[in-house]
């Protein structure tokens, strides 16, 4: 396991790391440490130390409570995970899932790929692995790892929201990553079909009407009474704040799940696809 990420993607994350590896710098000099002494009393490589002062990485927890043992800084060092979790993943990320935190329901629209919130790890390796140009194997984990932190609002506390999901039948039947890694994700779907807290339908491939033809949306309904939605487009993404639009969207939602299978027949679906691997 390698003690950093790659470097920051953002301002935020510049201004977190700026502070953090400053820390790390004035605690080894104040040991009186070389980069090279630092990095064999913690384990790691010269270069990779080097890099994490000059905020080329990220350093991962298990680096600065390294750090935090040998330069024996009673938790000082180690109580920057919490500042470096904040800014790990990529930005797009972060506000999506700050969004998700404040909503009490989140409806989600897919006819491409499975939506992430409900993507297996495998399957999500073998999503961003089809980007071109592709990831470098660094960035390819870190849009994995942050893909997979934002599931935990499924299965978290009492008060996590509500969740309505509509899939194309196209989702079902791609074979993304290959036979096993789709079983797997259909496996998984069954799973999260039988959460009190999950609508999950199916929109067939014969039906005549779809309303989602434009493309894969989201909204989310936060606390405070007001919709946000969000969607995706090939080298970008947007979101729409604007109450007319929202509007749109959550009217074209409700028209998809009426044209979509009820949950129970959506279930009997996804069984008998998964039955036929």
């Amino acid at each position: 396991m390698s003690g950093w990420e790659t470097g920051p993607d953002d301002e935020e994350t510049g201004a977190v790391m700026r502070t953090v590896v400053r820390q790390l710098k004035l605690w080894r000099e104040a040991a009186g440490l070389t980069q090279a002494e630092f990095g064999a009393a913690i384990g790691y490589g010269e270069e990779l130390v080097s890099s994490v002062e000059r905020g080329r990485r990220i350093p991962r927890p298990e680096y600065l409570d390294a750090a935090d043992e040998a330069l024996q800084a009673g938790g000082k060092i180690a109580a920057l995970k919490h500042d470096v979790a904040e800014v790990r993943y990529p930005k797009k990320v972060r506000d999506v899932k700050r969004l998700e935190a404040e909503a009490v329901e989140i409806c989600s629209y897919n006819n491409s790929v499975v939506d992430g919130l409900l993507q297996t790890e495998a399957y999500a390796r073998a999503v961003f692995s089809s980007r071109r140009p592709p990831f470098t194997e660094e960035e390819l984990e870190r849009q994995v790892a942050a893909r997979l932190a934002r599931q935990a609002i499924l299965g978290g506390a009492s008060a996590r929201p509500m969740f309505s999901f509509v899939l194309c039948e196209a989702t079902l039947r791609r074979l993304i990553g290959g036979k096993m890694v789709m079983r797997e994700q259909r496996e998984r779907l069954l799973q999260v079909a039988r959460l009190r807290n999950v609508d999950l339908q199916i929109l067939p491939l014969g039906r005549e009407e779809n309303s989602g033809i434009d493309g894969p949306f989201r909204l989310i309904k936060l606390k405070d009474g007001a919709t946000v939605g969000l969607s995706e487009a090939p080298l970008t993404s947007r979101v729409v704040c604007n109450p007319k639009e929202t509007t749109v969207l959550d009217m074209r939602y409700g028209i998809i799940r009426a044209q979509a299978l009820a949950p129970r027949d959506s279930l009997s679906l996804i069984e008998k696809i998964w039955g036929e691997t």
